[in-house]
């Protein structure tokens, strides 16, 4: 049943959002804060920490965030597979996501989980940049993925962790071990073989696609940033304060891309409109928490984790295609999934055991 290039957008299903964007992007643990403490808290003590706060994390720490998000987005994954084939809205869907995290953020700061911190201009300035990056990386993708082939798109992609350690050197002067490096080799490569297939790109294409890797590098960096950077603000607050803005900025885009208008006509087309409808109610539900998970994994783990964790959810999307639906890999698929896998596990062992060591 279809090709191994092909298993991720199969089985992704149309998801997007903050979440899990329709790029496929890993982009969106389930505590208030990393730390356990407020917003103001965790300011006051510090907690623009810089781009390495999380050698400060223990390792076991880190297996429990990564293991959430990794629960949250599988389930997500296959709940769209499952259920929302239909639903062929990727704005729309944007927006339901980011409306769901919106109220999911609105009742906890309500119930006194969540406070807001006091913002000055420039702050609310840069929140609102951060927010259209985000939309614009979706937009970027979107419009790529009509131009190019799904493998030249996936191989492209895996290039995001490079991209993310260049954004760490040459705008933060950040390096890593130098087996840190090396074990992004494989990370790369690995996921190159197991998405490997026909690989076709107009010259537009490329461009748009190449500019999507950077933006969704540089997208995962300013994520972590926000949370460990001069603002330090939680996740569940940079939830609180971004999900608003995403969500009106993917209505207008599907205002824009005709979405909105044909939306009663595709709702004809689902056989019980009212099923659809909780469907998605639940899909918004799986997508607040994959996004409290997404953003308290990025700031206790870092930027250039989250880029690996995408690299691995390929490979591990492909296996899911092999024993959940019948897809067919051949024998470079095969070689490319178990060197990424093993490669995965090299970082794990080398830049998630690190902890305080500069």
């Amino acid at each position: 049943m279809g090709r191994p290039e092909d298993v991720e957008a199969q089985l992704d299903g149309g998801t997007n959002g903050i979440a899990v964007q329709w790029d496929k992007d890993h982009g969106s643990p389930l505590l208030p804060t990393s730390n356990g403490v407020s917003g103001v808290e965790s300011r006051s003590k510090g907690g623009g920490g810089g781009a390495e706060a999380e050698y400060t994390v223990s390792a076991a720490t880190k297996y429990a965030y990564l293991a959430a998000y990794f629960a949250c987005n599988v389930a997500l994954t296959l709940y769209n597979k499952s259920i929302l084939g239909k639903f062929s809205y990727p704005w729309l869907l944007t927006a339901i996501h980011a409306g769901s995290a919106s109220i999911g953020c609105y009742v906890l700061e309500l119930r006194g989980v969540v406070r807001r911190t006091q913002l000055s201009r420039r702050d609310e300035s840069v929140l609102l940049a951060f927010s259209v990056l985000f939309t614009v990386n979706i937009a970027v993708s979107n419009v790529s993925l009509a131009m190019v082939s799904i493998p030249f798109h996936q191989i492209m992609r895996s290039t995001c962790p490079v991209f993310t350690v260049l954004i760490y050197r040459l705008r933060y002067k950040r390096t890593y071990s130098t087996k840190t490096y090396l074990s992004l080799i494989p990370v790369v490569c690995g996921v190159g073989l197991a998405t490997y297939g026909d690989y076709y790109f107009t010259a537009a294409g490329f461009i748009l696609t190449f500019l999507g890797v950077v933006l969704a590098s540089a997208k995962t960096v300013a994520t972590n940033r926000i949370m460990t950077g001069p603002l330090a603000l939680s996740p569940l607050e940079s939830l609180l304060r971004m999900s608003p803005l995403a969500c009106a900025q993917a209505l207008l885009c599907a205002l824009l891309t005709g979405e909105l208008s044909s939306i009663t006509s595709g709702f004809t087309e689902i056989p019980i409109a009212p099923r659809m409808a909780l469907a998605l109610a639940g899909n918004g539900a799986l997508a607040f928490a994959l996004n409290i998970s997404s953003f308290s994994t990025n700031r206790q783990t870092g930027a250039l984790t989250m880029t690996v964790c995408g690299n691995v959810k390929q490979s591990i999307t492909v296996l899911l295609g092999i024993t959940m639906f019948g897809v067919k890999v051949g024998l470079a698929n095969g070689v490319g999934m178990l060197v990424a896998l093993v490669g995965a596990a090299w970082y794990s062992v080398v830049e998630l055991g690190a902890k305080s060591r500069r």
